[in-house]
């Protein structure tokens, strides 16, 4: 890679990646490019993912909830040093923004892929970042000085800077924890519910609160340093297309940036990972208001999801980038490499966009992907894979690159038209009716698309472009039977299906008959874990009354009554449901 002047001074056989689905993928093809052995681990749910037959040894984690799997520290490093690792990468989400785990990787003698661990605890810490900001001079709107412990002392930080407010984890990233409050009167429950899903997500449930610019663009910038001070701003990125505060839509470089804007956000993140001591991949990102006014986010410790748009117009692969910081290499010099075109990433959910973007996981029955010109695909599934709901609803990116934004939406629009996923409900309905819009298209020149244009400007063309998918309930997926057999005298664990060894002519239980419709049975529109009861067992209700929360692939989604009327629980807190399971009567 031309952008080291040095190679590295330490070298990694073998590569341990503590992550699943696409983003383990991405990892296997970099090591594949960098001559170095790839170690997978898996969940349950995962045994049969492409990750795991890809990979060059692959071992289970035993489980299927993520504190079980991916959040395991201890079973990860264990299975690394088996294994003969010589590094961990951790991917994004699950472990790779935890210092600890950063630094439990050090401490057992591996190569950690990513800052150092006292880095990602400054930078991971929201709070801390900001001081850091400030420290450099980068734009900041108010904000808290720390933690809030309450949700009356958000309500009163609210009530004194005014709406709307970002209630924000301060440990976690990527949209989980976050909430925005519009109206006093939800500021408390958006609190509560931003702690719960911290702690799920994060294992840590403080929060802080900042202002939120109203119709705000998300614009970052991507950073890659090396361990010998040089930071490299790589370019910046668009990701403005959100739903609950997490992205879909993303593209490179920012359009419609001014050279004055563009310039300080270069300047800014620069001068943030520097200060801090930053190496490797990292991202700045920051709130664009209508006005122009910029405010600093915070910064993202690990690759991003939508780095591959970035990789498209520098021709600069970000994955080998950080493998080769972390052996020692040293980057060649600070300038900022000239885009070569504009690149746009579709993430492709199992999501139901007509139904709030349900989560619909479930069987992949078809996955028929576009290629040609201008297009990349990093995929987790194929057709015949499954979609677990213990897990994120990622199953693939579509990137297209043109020589011009407007060839690249020429492009999308040809590969979106061609793309075909059958079986779980997807995106690509949202994702096709969003090329459709002026707003994003901006073929005048103004770009009206912002953080909450999918909930608000795009809530009424998108109703009518797509229409609910098909719902079914996804079969459960046969437990494992697990066991210890030796091979040249090495313990190795087999996991079977149960169903295999199960003594049925048909090989599995017959059909049992649906069940009679009960119009007064609220039923759990998503397979997930009954959090919280919102209303009281015996309650007086109204149509669309918020009653329960169930929190599925690691997002939580609030429940509505259907009718008025008297609720009796059925379903217990803490129960894992399957979709159209029975919440509780409202009669």
């Amino acid at each position: 890679m031309t952008i080291f002047a040095t190679g590295p001074s330490r070298p990694i056989r073998r590569l341990l990646i503590a992550n699943r689905g696409e983003i383990a993928v991405r990892v296997i093809r970099a090591c594949r490019d960098e001559a170095i052995e790839s170690v997978a681990v898996y969940a349950d749910a995962d045994r049969d993912a492409i990750f795991v037959r890809m990979a060059d040894q692959a071992h289970a984690l035993g489980g299927d909830k993520p504190s079980d799997t991916y959040l395991d520290a201890g079973k990860i490093i264990a299975i690394a040093q088996a294994a003969g690792a010589d590094a961990i990468h951790p991917g994004y989400g699950f472990l790779s923004e935890r210092a600890d785990f950063a630094q439990a990787v050090q401490d057992a003698g591996l190569i950690w892929i990513g800052p150092d661990p006292k880095v990602i605890e400054a930078l991971g810490d929201k709070i801390e970042a900001r001081r850091i900001a400030e420290a450099v001079g980068a734009p900041l709107v108010a904000g808290t000085p720390g933690p809030v412990e309450s949700a009356a002392e958000a309500l009163a930080f609210a009530k004194e800077h005014g709406l709307p407010i970002a209630i924000k984890a301060a440990f976690g990233g990527g949209g989980r924890g976050m909430k925005v409050a519009w109206r006093l009167e939800e500021v408390e429950e958006l609190f509560e519910s931003a702690t719960r899903e911290a702690l799920t997500a994060f294992g840590r449930g403080e929060c802080f609160i900042e202002q939120f610019l109203d119709r705000p663009r998300h614009v970052e910038a991507q950073v890659l340093a090396d361990r010998h001070g040089t930071v490299k701003v790589i370019g910046t990125r668009d990701c403005s297309l959100q739903r609950r505060n997490q992205k879909l839509v993303e593209e490179a470089p920012a359009p419609f940036l001014t050279d004055e804007q563009r310039a300080r956000i270069h300047d800014s993140a620069r001068a943030i990972c520097a200060h801090a001591g930053y190496s490797g991949a990292g991202t700045v990102e920051y709130l664009l208001s209508a006005n122009g006014t910029i405010s600093f986010l915070e910064v993202n410790t690990r690759l991003q999801v939508e780095h591959p748009v970035t990789e498209e117009t520098t021709g600069i692969d970000l994955v080998r980038g950080m493998i080769r910081v972390a052996q020692g290499a040293k980057l060649a010099d600070e300038t900022v490499p000239e885009p070569r075109g504009h690149a746009i990433e579709f993430r492709i959910n199992a999501e139901d966009p007509a139904r709030g973007f349900l989560p619909t996981p479930g069987p992949v029955e078809v996955f028929d992907a576009p290629s040609g010109p201008g297009i990349r695909m990093d995929s987790g599934v194929a057709q015949g894979s499954v979609v677990p709901g213990s897990f994120d609803s990622l199953m693939a990116k579509l990137i297209v690159t043109g020589a011009t934004r407007e060839e690249a939406l020429q492009r999308a629009d040809r590969a979106l038209r061609e793309f075909r996923i059958g079986g779980v409900a997807s995106v690509l309905p949202f994702a096709r009716a969003v090329l459709a819009q002026s707003d994003f298209r901006a073929e005048d020149g103004d770009f009206r698309v912002h953080t909450r244009w999918i909930e608000t400007d795009f809530a009424e063309p998108l109703a009518e472009a797509v229409a609910p998918h098909a719902r079914v309930a996804p079969a459960a997926q046969a437990p494992l039977l697990r066991l210890a057999i030796e091979i040249d005298g090495k313990r190795h664990e087999l996991g079977l299906p149960a169903s295999m060894l199960a003594a049925l002519p048909s090989g599995g239980a017959p059909a049992e008959a649906a069940p009679e419709t009960d119009e007064a049975v609220l039923a759990a529109p998503v397979p997930g874990t009954l959090t919280l009861w919102q209303a009281e067992d015996g309650a007086e209700v109204e149509q669309g009354q918020v009653v329960a929360v169930i929190e599925a692939m690691k997002m939580e989604t609030r429940i509505e009554a259907h009718r008025a009327g008297r609720l009796t629980r059925i379903a217990a807190q803490g129960e894992v449901l399957g979709f159209g399971a029975a919440l509780a009567r409202i009669g």
